[in-house]
This record gives structure tokens, C-alpha cells and sequence, in this order.
């Protein structure tokens, strides 16, 4: 047997062109290379913008109203059909209705050192959609302080704008949250005035938050519209930059943070590179498949009178296509190898990379790309198999 292996060995190699046998290799490693990179950077797609690590939690959640146009001047409130058309959507997690205040408020400052005054409206919204962990937010009917929460945009507002025009001094977080400011009511009986104390700072929504308990207590007893319907409401995404959210609220007419959903676009454009990659990888996979099919034909053809001597003197087919399986796929498997480390080595660097942006992916290569790796590896040998088999067939060897 192993006579006959050497014999087969020297004669193949004799007839098989390097060329012919470098361009296959070449073209083989090429697609597989394309392709590979496509399945691992959706993976990597994936996780950027589905992993805990990258998780943005004032991004996930979007503040939506209506775009105010001439057509609907004066009509911007959102119906209960609306409200719910958008909780049935696929990417959206959670709505949550901002209730606004239905009177009229102000705040100011109980110390003549501090003489801050503004008139304001209040919103509320379920404490599931809020960004501030604070064991205050909570309010009963008899309760001294009313929690609020500041947007910090506020807070910019004064410090660099504000203070400095009517020469008030510059607050900190840490000292709003000590002074208690007093919160005035107008009601048809006159002012009721409460205590009020900001106990967290938001960057999810713009709007000075109270408590739904005080919401609904101060809008029931002070309230001068009986059933004033919301014009805001907050919803919570997995993913915000997802181009159907942004195609829905484009039809619906309504409108959100465009910083938050800017990265709409670039996802398409990605996709659609994806997609190229995947494409192209898989055109040339089949160029290459075929470059090795002709490759091994040619090569059996070139030795074709020597082998069916060898036949004559008593080797059998099966030894035959035997040995040459032996001889034609072991390529493919180094093939499937290498590709698989340089794609690894352009994984680990890419994510180092990203680690720096705060941007954080697997090192590691996916599980799908191994998959499609072990997949391509089954489809060359099926390739290598039946092109032997059927030439073998063929020639009547």
C-alpha cells in the first residue's frame, strides 16, 4: 500500500501545475477571508450595540412628542390610540406618559443671599423611567418636601449663563441638593406655597420631575383642565439607533433626541457593507471552489495514462480516490486554519482599539464564525469528493 502511495505521489506531483495550485489556494483564501470577516463583524455589530458593556442607559431611552407644524399648531398632544399604536411597535420595551402639570407654579429661594425666583411646570413619569436612585422620591399627601428631579441642563443653564448676567453665585450639585426652595401654586383661592428639594440631577429627560403621587394630588386639587392629555411620552429601546424606529417616528410625525437616533444611518450604511462583503466573499468562494475542481481535474487528466497504468498493474479506484482526497483536501483544512488566525489577529487588535473609544467587543473570535468555518470546511470537502469521484467515473478509472 505504501509502495503505491510513493509511486502516485511522485507521478502527481510531476503533473500538477504549481501556478494552477497557487491561484487556487490564493483565490480560496481570499473568499474565505471575506467571508469570515462579514460573520464576525456582525458579531461585533451585536455586540456593540446589544452587550451590557456598551449599554447606554440615557440613550436607550427616548423622550418622543409630535413635530410641531403649521398644520397641527396648537394640537400637539398625543391620543390614547397613538400611545398605544407605539407599545405594540417591536422596538420599544416601555412607554411611559409624562403627565404635565395642569396649573400654574414657581419656585424661589427662601434666602435673601440667593435671590432666585422662576416661574416652572412640572412633569411626572413613572419611577421605572427615571436615572436617579434616590430613596426620596416618594411623596404622600402631608408630606413637608416635595423630591424633584433637575434636568442638568438646567443646572449649565444657570452656572454659565444665568448666574453670571445677575451676578448669583455658581451652584454645584452637591449644594442645590441642600437648599429647600419654595414651590408657590396658583389656585382660584390664591397662592399655596409647599417646600420643595431637588434630590438627583437627569440627563434622560429635560423637565423639572416631581413624584406621580404629587402629580396627580396637585392636578386633582389644583388643576384647571379636567383631562388634559399628554404631549410626551418617554419609551425605553434596546436599541435606539434601530432605522426602524427612526422610519416609524418619520411617518407618524413625531420626533425625538436626533443625537440619540443619528447613528440610524451609519447602521444602514454598515449593513449594507456587510452585505457587500458577504456577497463578494460568497462569489468568490464559488470562482475558487471551481478554480479547484478544474485544478484537480487537470491534474488527474495531466497523469491520466500513468494512473490507469497503475490501475492495470492493481490499484483499485478506491485506493486511488483514496489517495487522492489525501492529497487534494489537507490544503483546504490549512487554508481554513489560516484564514481563521488572521481573522482572530484582526479581532484582538480591532478590539484593543475600540477598548480605548470605550467601546468594548469579544477579543475572542465568535462561536458563529468558527460555525461558518467548520460549515465551509464540510463544503470543500463535499467539492473535493464528488469532482474525484466523478472524474474518476468519468475516465473509467
Amino acid at each position: 500500500m505504501q509502495a503505491w502511495n510513493n509511486i502516485l505521489k511522485k507521478i502527481i506531483k510531476t503533473a500538477s501545475g504549481r501556478i494552477r495550485l497557487i491561484l487556487a489556494i490564493m483565490g480560496l483564501s481570499v473568499a474565505l477571508l471575506l467571508i469570515l470577516s462579514a460573520v464576525q463583524l456582525q458579531a461585533n455589530y451585536h455586540d456593540l450595540l446589544h452587550s451590557k458593556s456598551n449599554q447606554d442607559s440615557i440613550a436607550n431611552f427616548l423622550v418622543v412628542n409630535k413635530q410641531l407644524t403649521n398644520a397641527n399648531y396648537g394640537n400637539t398632544t398625543l391620543s390614547a390610540t397613538a400611545i398605544d399604536d407605539l407599545k405594540k411597535q417591536p422596538f420599544v420595551d416601555a412607554v411611559g406618559i409624562l403627565t404635565p402639570s395642569r396649573f400654574k407654579a414657581s419656585i424661589e429661594s427662601f434666602s435673601s443671599q440667593f435671590p432666585f425666583y422662576t416661574d416652572i411646570s412640572f412633569e411626572s413619569v413613572p419611577a421605572a423611567f427615571i436615572d436617579v436612585d434616590s430613596t426620596q422620591w416618594q411623596w404622600q399627601p402631608g408630606n413637608d418636601i416635595v423630591p424633584m428631579i433637575a434636568p442638568n441642563l438646567f443646572l449649565d443653564f444657570y452656572n454659565f449663563q444665568f448666574s453670571l448676567s445677575q451676578n448669583l453665585p455658581q451652584l454645584t450639585q452637591e449644594i442645590v441638593k441642600m437648599i429647600i426652595f419654595k414651590v408657590n401654586i396658583q389656585t382660584p383661592n390664591g397662592v399655596v406655597s409647599l417646600k420643595g428639594k431637588v434630590v438627583g440631577f437627569s440627563d434622560r429627560i429635560t423637565s423639572l420631575l416631581v413624584p406621580e403621587s404629587f402629580m396627580q394630588w396637585a392636578n386633582n386639587n389644583y388643576g384647571t383642565l379636567n383631562n388634559a392629555q399628554p404631549s410626551r411620552v418617554v419609551i425605553r429601546t434596546k436599541d435606539p439607533g434601530n432605522p426602524a424606529l427612526v422610519q416609524y417616528l418619520k411617518d407618524h410625525q413625531l420626533t425625538t433626541d436626533a443625537d440619540k437616533t443619528r447613528f440610524s444611518k451609519y447602521r444602514q450604511i454598515v449593513n449594507v457593507v456587510v452585505q457587500i462583503s458577504g456577497v463578494t466573499g460568497g462569489i468568490l468562494l464559488l470562482f475558487a471552489l471551481l478554480i479547484f475542481s478544474l485544478f484537480i481535474q487537470l491534474t488527474i487528466a495531466s497523469c491520466k495514462e500513468e494512473i490507469q497504468l497503475l490501475v492495470t498493474l492493481g490499484a483499485a479506484p478506491k485506493q486511488l480516490r483514496k489517495f487522492l482526497m489525501h492529497r487534494f483536501f489537507p490544503p483546504n483544512v490549512l487554508i481554513i486554519i489560516g484564514t481563521l488566525i488572521i481573522v482572530a489577529i484582526i479581532q484582538y487588535l480591532v478590539a484593543l482599539r475600540l477598548q480605548k473609544l470605550y467601546m468594548f467587543i469579544n477579543p475572542m473570535l465568535s462561536i458563529y464564525t468558527f460555525a461558518t468555518a467548520l460549515l465551509f470546511l464540510l463544503i470543500l470537502w463535499v467539492v473535493n469528493y464528488t469532482t474525484i469521484q466523478r472524474y474518476i467515473q468519468k475516465e473509467n478509472l
